[in-house]
């Protein structure tokens, strides 16, 4: 046995055989609940974890079959032996069929209830082993995280696996909830750096009289209060990577200094009279328009350009509507094992005002709608009327973006110039890719931009 007790939760409606296994078991080192009926269990699973489940099939009221069928779904990590009476063998099979591992026929002995919950439990940590990793492997050889098959996110996987092997300093655009930080780590985890560590700092929540010393560190005594010498993100990030979440929110004061890290590979740690070498891979992320901000003076231009070496643009979730379904369906079966819920449905108008929609919160918006849903279901499918009021307007589109025409008309030039400017915003100005978006030819744009006066 291990240092820590397997903990078994036994059912059984025989209060003789119940007291007599619950014994032997705890005599054999495990720590046992035991309860009469499946009701119960199923309340006992759901306030703590077990790392197996041993459970009679035939009991009054839910049946053991239905009982092992409810825990495959709530709680898949859970190991499962069933106990049959003799002769009812076709039961027993058909709870493994369930996802049982093992049976025991009526009456067995000690030895044989012995090795059936060392089987059981050996082959739950070998599949737990081989999912852990499964999981390194996928995290250091692929960016299988990164979900999707769309023409927009293979563009972006390819980039990103190009980038990847790499040193260069990476910035990462996109709208908020587009799920520029799982980038970052997929480039970590793709890295030769994947060993070292991936930190994270959101340059935009940090007071600004603190995100200095978040950043570089400090000295003891350096200001009042630093009472102990303080390691700053970059020092952390020694060896590996260093995400800089909203970048553009960097204070104008600490922007000559995150230059100087980009070109010397030190730091300058408050209080301190000597430089601190630090080997890190920065990775930038910005919701926001830098270029538009440096024009703004709101951000140096030097530091735009020491960022912008690989720049990669993070595409929304409304130009990649064909990754809803798997996306919907990896967010359901995440989410149901959460919060121990089954696994709901969607039915078929759902997924026609999840493509309808624009998605403002992107994937994040997807992800945290699906939880709400699977929390508060009332049943095993999903309509229409179970989604918020915004996902059931009926606004028409064109060309997958929703247009609300306003009662008294509009100036189709204003239109036109509009989507032009908001085409070149999404696409960082870069003129050829929002002609991409815009399904025209890059003369075509060039000739338009030229019509409205857009430079």
């Amino acid at each position: 046995m291990s240092e820590a007790a397997k903990t078994i939760l036994l059912v059984d409606d025989d209060d003789n055989l119940r007291r007599v296994l619950e014994y032997q078991l705890s005599e054999a080192g495990y720590a046992v609940t035991s309860v009469p009926d499946a009701d119960e269990a199923l309340r006992e699973l759901g306030d703590r974890a077990f790392d197996l489940l041993v459970t009679d099939i035939l009991m009054p009221g839910m049946d053991g079959i239905e009982l092992v069928e409810r825990v495959r779904i709530r709680y898949p990590d859970v190991a499962v032996v069933v106990i049959t009476a003799h002769g009812d063998v076709g039961r027993a099979v058909r709870a493994m069929q369930l996802g049982a591992l093992d049976f025991l026929e009526k009456p067995f002995g000690r030895e044989r209830l012995q090795v059936s919950i060392e089987r059981a439990l050996e082959f739950a940590d070998l599949r737990d082993e081989n999912r852990r990793l499964r999981a390194a492997v996928q995290q250091h050889g692929s960016f299988e995280e990164i979900i999707g098959s769309s023409p927009a996110l293979r563009a972006l996987l390819a980039d990103l696996s190009m980038a990847a092997d790499s040193d260069a300093t990476i910035l990462l655009l996109g709208e908020s909830g587009t799920g520029k930080e799982l980038a970052a780590r997929a480039l970590h985890l793709r890295s030769r750096r994947h060993a070292g560590p991936f930190v994270v700092v959101n340059c935009g929540a940090i007071p600004e009289t603190l995100i200095e010393s978040e950043l570089f560190g400090h000295r003891r005594g350096a200001f009042t209060g630093a009472t102990e010498e303080h390691a700053g993100r970059f020092e952390r990030a020694d060896g590996g990577t260093l995400l800089l979440d909203e970048v553009g929110e960097l204070p104008p004061t600490l922007q000559p200094k995150l230059l100087r890290v980009l070109q010397e590979g030190e730091i300058d740690k408050l209080g301190a009279d000597t430089p601190v070498k630090v080997d890190v891979r920065v990775v930038a992320a910005s919701h926001r328009d830098l270029e538009a901000r440096v024009r703004e003076g709101a951000f140096r231009e030097d530091l735009w350009y020491r960022l912008n070496v690989v720049p990669l643009r993070i595409p929304p979730l409304r130009e990649r509507v064909e990754d809803i379904p798997i996306l919907a369906e990896h967010f359901l079966v995440k989410h149901a094992r959460r919060n121990r819920r089954p696994v709901p449905r969607l039915a078929p108008e759902v997924f026609d005002r999840f493509q309808r929609y624009d998605w403002p919160g992107n994937v994040r918006e997807l992800e945290n709608l699906l939880e709400r849903l699977i929390v508060l279901g009332r049943s095993e499918e999903v309509h229409a009327d179970d989604l918020p009021a915004a996902l059931r307007e009926d606004l028409p589109r064109y060309g997958g973006a929703r247009v609300e025409l306003p009662p008294g008309g509009i100036i189709l030039d204003d239109l036109e110039r509009s989507l032009i400017e908001e085409a070149l915003r999404r696409c960082s100005n870069n003129r050829s890719a929002a002609a991409r978006f815009l399904g025209i030819s890059r003369q075509t744009l060039l000739y338009r931009m030229q019509k409205f006066g857009l430079r």
